[in-house]
């Protein structure tokens, strides 16, 4: 079984940073790829960004240019550095992690971020 906590969310005005930090604990496991993901109110959650185990990006066209996705192979941890926040990016951001191997997919709990106009 593999947990992951978030962290890092808050309130913040718009222009502003934030970074999240996605730590992923457990037994005997690797990640495959990490991704963040995030659901605003009324809306169904989406892909933010992802990253490989390589280090391969991905962003959603939305947040390009603005936020920036990393990790830490060897401590099982994950990052997302959002600048130049906007009010639309309020939502409740996700870490998602596959698990190399088993294919497995755990989803930690969820951290606000909150951006006012």
């Amino acid at each position: 079984q593999v947990q992951l906590v978030e962290s890092g969310g808050g309130l913040v005005q718009a222009g502003g940073s934030l970074r999240l930090s996605c730590a992923a604990s457990g037994s005997r496991f690797s990640i495959s790829v990490m991704g963040w993901y995030r659901q605003a109110p009324g809306k169904q959650r989406e892909p933010v960004a992802s990253i490989t185990s390589g280090g391969s990006a991905n962003y959603a066209d939305s947040v390009k240019g603005r936020f920036t996705i990393s990790r830490d192979n060897a401590k099982n941890t994950g990052f997302l550095q959002m600048n130049s926040l906007k009010p639309e990016d309020t939502a409740v951001y996700y870490c998602r992690i596959t698990v190399w191997g088993t294919g497995y997919v755990y989803w930690g709990q969820g951290t606000q971020v909150t951006v006012s106009s």
